[in-house]
Parts: structure tokens; C-alpha cells; sequence
């Protein structure tokens, strides 16, 4: 049976009859044997397979370049070279897939945007292997996370008659015609429906069934907006808590942000040093930095008031009233308070009609979880359990309540306070790898423009 070569380089004693595959990174000849480095994809390290001349399948060797797939048998014995414990002795070689002189990825540098056009091939270099392999780990420690603490996992609709933020940036899906796409008789579902942007309203009937929950899953957004940290297609983790007020919400925010921030720092795979190495010498220091220190809390008012008062121009207005801005975030964390930041009790007005209202009449229940190089990471609220208020709010954002009684009912049957919040997985995913854009820690990212693949 085939060895995985992750598990090759952890073995702690040799081995007779050893069998792995997989692709060349690099091949040196000598006059009667060759060294071929070789990796499958499973850690960034590779393992030094010396063939000799004499071995059978040696004679395809000069096939056996950079990129092509082979098997490997043959015995795992110490090696005498510095830097590295084993090496494997070939007893046999097998070419299984050959990579002529075009395969795109030989042993230089190449740039992002040039390894995003070729992204069926880009898991294949070390850096990416490292951030992907970085995203497997960390999407199984978000069910370990939850897991852990008795919430029930949810699979919320991707296809959804419901806009929840209330922006009408949702992809439309549809079976009509082009001359008929304004209308919605005759269309599949018998009424618009979109890609979701947010399994949160479908995960609120389930809290207040269930008591804990969680969903993780992709979500969908229609903006226009070609910044780095902006896709198309992304994926988002999203609790609701029933019996559970906005301090709870913010203490299970960052708990999450910490566990996965610890969980990345103990992965002993070597993928933070490739970060470090190659992207961000300081990465380590930051997520350590997270990982040790308490968050601070202050109310959107006092965060407004601070940067008002920082002596700082910004690029965007600072005012109360208006949304923070990612370098309004990013001073909050990096610069005043030194640590990660959570800020609470938005204004009503630029929050959507699902939210709490405070008693003050002017906020709601909204809280940010910011962290540094970064900024937002999760956003979340208590949600408003008052059937009246609730009412009120789908008058004053225009909504339609009869396209919402279901949301309704939730308050009118059996209603406890309760709250969630959506952390974007990708943003998680660019903190803890130091990567600066969404595009290179989704596997094929949807853009506007883009959508190969």
C-alpha cells in the first residue's frame, strides 16, 4: 500500500519495503544514479529518492522531469546529507504521468497574479500546497470548535427567496428566458430566488428549535468590487446561540478567533514557516500576539470619538453615522489599543432590520470582531425577538412582512432572545497565512470578470 510521504518523514525508524508516489520537484543525475526530490502534496517537505542506473525503470528517467507523477519502491534508510533525517533507496520506478518542457511551473519564482491564471496547477507549488492544505486544517477545527461545545451543525439553503442584509446584491437564479426575466410567473420556483449571501435567517428557526447551532458553508454576494479583500463566491461560519445576549455573542466570537488562531500556531507541518519564510516575516509574532492577549471592547460611539481625536488623516471620513473603514479598523488594533478589538452598539440606521434595538432607541446590538493586519473578521448582533419591533423594522427597511412571516413566526411562537454572528472564512484564512488577497486562499476564486474553471 502507498505511504503517504507526510507520514514517511515522521517515521522514527527505517523501513525494507517502502512504496510511495508522487511529483518531481527537481531531478540531479550523476554518472550512474540520480537524486529525485519528490512530494505528494501531503506536507511541504520532500522526500530525496536515490535511484540507481541498474534499477528497473531507471531507463525512462530522462521523462522523469520536473512535474511528472511516479511510484516508488524501494527501502527508507538515514540519510547522510545535513537538513534531512531519511532518504529513500529505489528499488524500482514507475513513470506515471510524463510533464513536457511546457508544464508552466519549473523551479523559479513565479508571481501571484501569473499562478492565479493557472489555478488547476497553482496547489501543486509549495506556497499554495501550504495555504490549502492551511485551509483543510483549519475548516476541520471550525467542526471541532463547535463540536466541542454540543452545537448542531445545519445545512442552510443555498438557493433562498431571502435577502438578508437587505442590499440586494444576491446573484438571481433563474429558468427564464431573457424576454421574460423581469417577470416571476412560470420561472422554476414560482417566485424569484437568489444564491444565498447568508444562511443566518434559516439558522435562526433552528436555534430556536435546537439551542445551539452552527452553518458553514458558500455564500454569495453580486458587488461589484474588485478589491482584495471582496469575492464573489465565499464561505461563511455562522452560529446562532438561543438564550444568548450580546455579551455572549461577542465572548463566543472570541473564543472562535482564538481557538483557530491556537490551532494554526500548533499545526507542526511546517506550512507557518513557508508564511513566515516567503509572505510575512512578522506572522507568527501577530498570531501569537492575538493568541495571548484579551480583546478589547469599546462601543462604536467611543471608537469614533478616538479616531476623531487621533491626530490621523484618513483616506475615508471618520463620523458617527458612518460605517468603519478598514484602515479605521486597522488603527484601532495596530496603533491605539495594541490588541484585538471588538466593537459593539452600531448606530441603527446603517445596520440591517434583524438587529436588537438598545433601549436608547439610536443602536442596536451589533458588535465587529477586529484584529490587526486585518480589520473586521466576524460581524454579528443579538437578534431583535420583539414581534412588534420586528414588524416596525420590516416597515422602515422597506421589506415585504408577508415574504418574512416565517421570520415573524419565530416571535410570535414560543420567542427567546438570541444572537450569531458570520466570521468569513476567507478572511480567517488571510490572517493566520498572511496572504493579502482572497483570491489566493480560495481555490478557484469568482470575481467580477472571473470565472474560469
Amino acid at each position: 500500500m502507498r505511504i503517504l510521504i507526510k507520514h514517511v518523514l515522521q517515521r522514527e525508524a527505517p523501513c525494507d519495503d517502502l512504496h510511495v508516489a508522487g511529483w518531481i520537484r527537481t531531478r540531479r543525475d550523476a554518472k550512474a544514479f540520480s537524486f529525485i526530490e519528490l512530494n505528494d502534496g501531503t506536507c511541504l517537505g520532500n522526500l530525496q529518492i536515490v535511484a540507481d542506473a541498474a534499477i528497473p525503470g531507471y531507463e525512462a528517467i530522462a521523462k522523469m522531469s520536473t512535474g511528472a507523477s511516479v511510484e516508488v519502491r524501494g527501502k527508507l534508510i538515514p540519510s547522510p546529507a545535513a537538513g534531512q533525517r531519511w532518504e529513500m533507496r529505489a528499488a524500482s520506478l514507475k513513470l506515471l504521468g510524463e510533464a513536457p518542457d511546457d508544464y508552466p511551473l519549473q523551479k523559479k519564482g513565479h508571481s501571484a497574479e501569473f499562478l492565479r491564471s493557472i489555478a488547476h496547477l497553482r496547489p501543486r507549488t509549495n506556497l499554495y500546497g501550504a495555504v490549502f492544505r492551511m485551509r483543510s486544517r483549519l475548516a476541520y477545527a471550525v467542526h471541532r470548535f463547535f463540536q466541542e461545545r454540543d452545537f448542531i451543525y445545519v445545512h442552510t439553503p443555498i438557493i433562498t427567496a431571502s435577502d438578508c442584509e437587505g442590499a440586494g446584491e444576491m446573484f438571481r437564479v433563474t429558468t427564464l428566458p431573457d424576454n421574460r426575466i423581469s417577470q416571476d410567473a412560470g420561472d422554476f420556483f414560482g417566485k424569484r430566488a437568489f444564491l444565498t449571501v447568508s444562511g443566518q435567517l434559516e439558522g435562526e428557526t433552528f436555534a430556536c428549535a435546537l439551542s445551539n447551532i452552527y452553518t458553514f458553508g458558500p455564500t454569495f454576494r453580486a458587488e461589484n468590487s474588485n478589491t482584495s479583500r471582496h469575492a464573489a463566491e465565499f464561505w461563511m461560519i455562522e452560529p446562532e446561540v438561543a438564550f444568548c445576549d450580546l455579551a455572549g455573542d461577542m465572548d463566543l466570537a472570541e473564543s472562535l478567533v482564538k481557538y483557530l488562531v491556537n490551532d494554526a500556531l500548533e499545526n507542526h507541518e511546517g506550512d507557518l514557516a513557508i508564511f513566515e519564510k516567503f509572505v510575512d516575516k512578522g506572522l507568527r509574532e501577530r498570531l501569537e500576539f492575538v493568541a495571548s492577549r484579551p480583546f478589547e471592547r469599546i462601543s462604536y460611539t467611543d471608537a469614533v470619538t478616538l479616531l476623531e481625536g487621533s491626530g490621523r488623516t484618513f483616506d475615508y471620513q471618520v463620523a458617527y453615522g458612518l460605517n468603519l473603514q478598514s484602515e479605521h479598523e486597522r488603527w484601532l488594533t495596530e496603533e491605539h489599543c495594541r490588541k484585538p478589538v471588538t466593537v459593539f452598539n452600531y448606530p441603527k440606521e446603517i445596520k440591517p432590520f434583524y438587529m436588537r434595538l438598545n433601549d436608547d432607541d439610536k443602536t442596536v446590538t451589533a458588535m465587529d470582531v477586529l484584529v490587526p493586519g486585518i480589520g473586521e473578521i466576524v460581524g454579528g448582533s443579538q437578534r431583535e425577538e420583539r414581534l412588534d419591533v420586528l414588524l416596525g423594522n420590516f416597515a422602515k427597511h422597506g421589506l415585504n412582512p408577508d415574504a418574512y412571516a416565517w421570520y415573524a413566526d419565530l416571535r410570535k411562537f414560543g420567542s427567546v432572545p438570541h444572537a450569531g454572528f458570520g466570521m468569513g472564512f476567507e478572511r480567517m484564512l488571510m490572517f493566520v497565512t498572511g496572504m493579502a488577497n482572497i483570491r489566493d486562499v480560495i481555490p478557484f476564486a469568482r470575481t467580477p470578470g472571473n470565472c474560469e474553471f
